[in-house]
């Protein structure tokens, strides 16, 4: 997994956890895809200031998925999804087929 999809996965897992300056920077970094520059300027910050923080919240994000594991087990769980729509495309009833699809997509929306 590419380094910055795999923040994503952990702010969308431990962004809560983050205080709200930590998460805004990161998501603006990560999800929103500013520089460095562009994040710091508007808070009146330098860009080593705003590479600082993201270099830390990084660290702690990392500490949270070691300790709690979390965004390896959704990993995990939509592999296992993704395995049995596989299995499910070789049923021959179209019924039990459509039923295993619709049960697997709710899996995944509960993710």
């Amino acid at each position: 997994m590419a380094k910055d999809l795999h923040f994503v996965l952990l702010l969308d897992c431990y962004g809560d956890l983050l205080t709200e300056h930590q998460r805004s920077i990161m998501e603006q970094y990560y999800c929103e895809d500013l520089s460095l520059a562009e994040i710091g300027s508007p808070l009146g910050i330098t860009r080593q200031a705003v590479r600082s923080l993201i270099k830390r919240t990084e660290d702690i994000l990392l500490n949270y998925e070691e300790k709690l594991g979390f965004a390896q087990r959704l990993r995990s769980m939509r592999e296992c999804f993704e395995s049995i729509l596989s299995a499910a495309d070789g049923i021959s009833d179209e019924a039990l087929r459509s039923g295993i699809r619709k049960d697997v997509e709710k899996g995944l929306a509960l993710l």
